[in-house]
């Protein structure tokens, strides 16, 4: 039965795909890789050289000892001569094993050591003059591609930014129409604002397109590239595979001595199996999973989507407000402040993580670090009332300071 290859792990194949930068690497190191196969595959069956060579001495000493049992008792005639072939089959299966043990190390291990050492030639420093070669050929090939994919990166982001100044300058404008204290003037010059910034936007669109055009209009040229390397980088490969099926083949031919019926059918099925070897299904597998078979997102125009809004809190109304500000102003004195516990007289002292500028007139604001007390616990849209030293007190979000320790 044909084994499978191994599933590949659940990842970004997006951001894996061949065609995006420096991922023609897991290509490349196919040699290192393969020549690192070559020395498994020899420590492999030189240890089962030992298993038959192990077995060849069990087979003789269990053939000395009971011969030797049989000589001295009585028995005679054709008994006598049946129970003696088994020591003597046991005797030729030892020969045999120890040529098997032999075989294994002398002809295959050796075999396969010398083909590696003709096919991966080493550089003087390190690695391979293929992979070498090939990182080369890729790199040169891939090198205009990357340059023009910085470039719209880069134009991506500025028209993005022209949005994000675009939509708030519109925002700033929405509120001015719905204040009625503020002047024409004053008007009329946020609705400049919002001109100058469509205009910008506008600009870095075209841009933007413009660069993309320009990626878009070499693509073809970057794909047949990279795939004439790629294609250089299979054949290799198909060579690789190809010695390492008759190498195994090889060895099975060695170790498929038995003519019992149950163990033919193991050996059947493994010959079936080495016999399923099939470049071009490995090859096949490797376009898919590594190569230009794989999934990938072409560079395409990504609208610049404004960020949520928070929600407003609920006002809470607070009761003798003067009281508890007085209270809490004194919790605040210089002694008290410094030396008291994290549970104040009316409240809980508390420590900013994050800067946080008020919006609004009943919201407190902070900076990181500061220290102040939360007077009331988090409402169920997450904002807390609390109150800085001097009295000054107001909502701000809860998950914006975490109590002091």
């Amino acid at each position: 039965v044909m084994t499978m290859p191994p599933k590949e792990p659940q990842e970004d194949v997006k951001k894996l795909s061949f065609w995006m930068p420096g991922n023609y690497v897991r290509t490349v190191h196919r040699t290192q890789d393969f020549f690192q196969v070559c020395d498994n595959v020899v420590a492999c069956f030189k240890d089962r050289a030992r298993v038959e060579k192990q077995y060849s001495q069990q087979l003789r000493d269990w053939s000395s000892k009971w011969r030797s049992v049989a000589d001295s008792r009585s028995l005679y005639g054709s008994l006598m001569t049946a129970w003696q072939a088994f020591f003597s089959s046991a005797e030729r299966l030892s020969l045999l094993h120890s040529s098997i043990s032999h075989s294994l190390v002398s002809e295959e291990g050796e075999r396969i050591h010398s083909w590696r050492t003709d096919t991966f030639k080493q550089r003087m420093l390190c690695g391979f003059h293929e992979s070498h070669d090939f990182e080369t050929a890729f790199t040169c090939a891939q090198k205009p591609w990357v340059k023009k994919l910085k470039k719209l990166e880069k134009a991506r982001l500025a028209y993005h930014k022209s949005c994000e100044k675009e939509q708030s300058v519109l925002d700033r404008e929405c509120q001015a129409k719905h204040n009625s204290n503020l002047n024409e003037y004053t008007l009329a010059k946020i609705q400049q604002a919002r001109e100058r910034a469509t205009q910008d936007r506008d600009k870095a669109r075209n841009r933007y397109e413009k660069v993309l055009e320009d990626v878009t209009g070499y693509t073809a040229r970057y794909m047949e590239e990279m795939e004439a390397v790629f294609e250089q980088s299979q054949e290799q490969e198909r060579k690789r595979i190809s010695f390492l099926k008759q190498a195994f083949l090889s060895i099975h031919r060695h170790l498929d001595i038995t003519n019992n019926d149950s163990v033919k059918e193991v050996y059947a099925e493994l010959h079936h199996t080495l016999l399923s070897i099939s470049e071009e299904e490995d090859l096949h597998w490797w376009r898919v999973h590594h190569g230009p078979g794989m999934p990938t997102t072409w560079p395409a125009l990504q609208e610049w989507v404004p960020p949520g809004r928070k929600q407003k809190p609920r006002k809470k109304p607070v009761k003798d407000k003067d009281k508890v500000v007085s209270v809490l102003t004194q919790s605040f004195s210089p002694t008290s402040f410094s030396v008291s516990p994290s549970v104040m007289i009316g409240g809980v002292r508390v420590r900013a993580l994050y800067n946080y500028v008020g919006e609004e007139a009943d919201e407190l604001s902070f900076n990181a670090g500061e220290e102040f007390l939360k007077v009331e616990e988090e409402d169920e849209q997450g904002w807390c009332r609390g109150v800085k030293e001097g009295g000054v007190a107001g909502f701000y979000p809860a998950k914006y300071a975490l109590p002091v320790q």
